[in-house]
């Protein structure tokens, strides 16, 4: 059962609601670690994702996904924009003309949408941020693939492991980005950007299962 246009599209409208509806609990996150704003940003940049989403609807997943980051990158301030952008770009370039996408695709927009957040952000795993959900997401999507399983077992599995990933922040001492500044007052806190992934991957598996 591949991931196809029409899910990446109920997906994106999806996922706007999703933020939506938690934007002021992801600016909640936010406020003892950040700039009070991951909320609001992501809510108004998948705004602006969906003015856009009828005109590339009929477009291959790729340019669907390069469109999101395009619209990222120009309407979402802070940090979540230019990453989050680039993650978006990232994959589609790794989807480029495919209107299906099997385990192997969806191991492959993962990898790509991580690898840009890591060349954006200069972050590695183990630093408090977003990587932290998405670092396990892909490894448990991996050995999923390693075992056989069919893609809905695999994005069950790479949300689940999101989400245990995100949990993994609240203990650990934030070394990159605005939550770094704070030292040992980052500890206790679990961090926006590990949240706002796992609702990225969750409702993309709540979406196409």
């Amino acid at each position: 059962m591949p991931i196809t246009t029409e899910d990446t599209v109920n997906w994106l409208r999806q996922l706007a609601q999703v933020l939506h509806e938690n934007r002021d609990y992801l600016t909640q996150l936010d406020s003892p670690i950040g700039d009070a704003d991951h909320g609001i940003n992501m809510d108004r940049g998948f705004k602006a994702v969906m003015d856009k989403l009828p005109s590339v609807a009929n477009m291959d997943i790729g340019s669907i996904l390069k469109t999101v980051g395009t619209t990222l990158v120009s309407t979402v301030g802070g940090a979540s924009g230019p990453l989050y952008g680039t993650a978006f770009l990232r994959a589609g370039m790794a989807t480029a003309g495919k209107n299906e996408l099997d385990e192997a695709d969806y191991i492959a927009m993962l990898e790509a949408a991580l690898e840009g957040i890591k060349a954006r952000g200069k972050a590695q795993p183990g630093e408090k941020t977003m990587l932290d959900a998405l670092t396990p997401a892909l490894e448990a999507a991996k050995a999923a693939q390693a075992q056989g399983l069919e893609l809905p077992q695999m994005m069950r599995r790479a949300s689940d492991a999101a989400e245990a990933g995100m949990k993994a922040t609240i203990p650990m001492l934030a070394t990159k980005g605005r939550a770094s500044y704070l030292g040992e007052r980052s500890i206790g806190h679990q961090d926006p950007g590990a949240t706002s992934s796992w609702f990225i991957l969750k409702t993309l598996t709540d979406t196409c299962t």
